[in-house]
């Protein structure tokens, strides 16, 4: 077709010339030039309207799939498509990366309920010990009670006992004893004793009391209570009997006896109570022997009160297991660690308070005693008044 437009053109053009070119003598006439121009006129507008009407229709015709604006509306169209398909995608995407994070979340939720609900091992070490602890307690009362049915007796001089029948008598007792269990170089070289004891003057070194958290040596409960004897009363007065007991003067000594007895029963009540602490009472968990193998001692079947008190609390102190154990516990592990920890501090602290009142009546006794000695030097006797009836 563009040939065909060509060739009309390049036809028209030809006329065009010679219809300007100067005519021969014989040449057409005017009318007839004036024809030819009109007509390629014509046939020049129809053919450009034509071209503008094909152009129009090739960038605005809908309905022609090659035109301009049907391929800018499939253009559109395929984008929008993609765009849909985009945010569809996009969409899919985000509810499978929700679906995994709220997986994730779920099971690390879990993974901490069960670490918050999952009892450290440590803790379980922990209660056995403090079992342990409880049931030496219980059986330290038990000592002390056995150690105070023989102190007590024997300061007041009961009839069984050597000072019963005189100073003389509890005198020589005490030596027996001390001859018997604790001899020692000099009273071997002395003659008083054939041979050196194996614990020997263990009755008046204080050794014998607090070198151990445990009295494990055969005989050192013995030589604990032997040192209390030494240190509070090493003889107990005689006691009064017959007419010195009945007589006025009698009953005056047997009132000053009796506060003697008192004072003798609180002193020897507080040796005895730190005794039967160190006393042999209960089995030692394996983490408690291992405690004890770490801190350079031997390990113990049976200790005392102090002793498992004195592991538990240097446990928590210097036990690498136990501060490893403490880096990997999770929060409520910790938090159950604190409680116990608290639990011993009270209970320590509830040790203290019995141990404070001991002491507090102690005071108490040398204020009383202190003031009825001032007041007897400064008294002086007088003559019994005179009453009228």
């Amino acid at each position: 077709m563009a040939m065909r437009h060509t060739a009309l053109v390049a036809a028209g053009t030809c006329l065009l010339t010679v219809s300007l070119t100067p005519p021969p003598a014989y040449a057409i006439g005017e009318a007839a030039v004036v024809f030819a121009i009109q007509a390629l006129q014509s046939f020049m507008g129809k053919q450009l309207d034509n071209l503008g009407s094909k152009i129009t229709s090739s960038l605005n015709d809908m309905t022609d799939p090659n035109s301009v604006a049907s391929l800018i509306r499939d253009s559109a169209t395929q984008s929008a498509n993609y765009s849909k398909g985009q945010v569809a995608a996009q969409s899919h995407i985000a509810d499978a990366s929700n679906t995994a994070m709220a997986t994730f979340l779920r099971q690390q939720h879990d993974t901490d309920v069960r670490d918050e609900h999952t009892m450290n091992s440590e803790f379980c070490a922990g209660l056995d010990a403090q079992q342990a602890t409880m049931a030496a307690a219980k059986s330290s009362r038990s000592a002390l009670g056995a150690i105070t049915t023989v102190t007590d007796p024997r300061g007041e001089a009961e009839q069984g006992t050597p000072s019963y029948y005189g100073r003389s008598q509890g005198v020589t007792a005490n030596s027996d004893l001390h001859l018997r269990r604790y001899c020692s170089q000099s009273d071997a070289a002395s003659g008083l004793c054939t041979s050196v004891s194996r614990l020997p003057n263990a009755d008046q070194r204080a050794a014998s009391l607090f070198a151990a958290d445990t009295l494990t040596v055969d005989g050192s409960v013995d030589a604990a209570n032997d040192y209390g004897t030494t240190l509070i009363q090493p003889v107990a007065p005689a006691a009064l009997r017959g007419d010195q007991a009945t007589s006025t003067l009698g009953r005056e000594a047997m009132l000053e006896r009796r506060s003697y007895n008192a004072r003798m029963s609180l002193a020897r009540w507080v040796m005895a109570f730190i005794t039967s602490l160190e006393t042999p009472s209960v089995s030692l968990t394996n983490a408690q022997k291992t405690e004890m193998q770490a801190e350079g001692l031997q390990p113990l079947e049976k200790a005392s009160w102090l002793q498992a008190v004195s592991l538990e609390v240097n446990r928590r102190v210097s036990n690498v297991q136990w501060n490893a154990s403490l880096q990997t516990m999770a929060p409520a592990a910790v938090e159950r660690e604190i409680a116990t920890e608290l639990a011993l501090s009270n209970y320590l602290a509830m040790q203290n308070y019995r141990l404070g009142l001991y002491q507090s009546s102690i005071g108490a006794t040398q204020v009383a005693q202190s003031e009825e000695r001032k007041q007897q030097k400064t008294l002086t006797a007088m003559p019994s008044p005179t009453i009228n009836p």
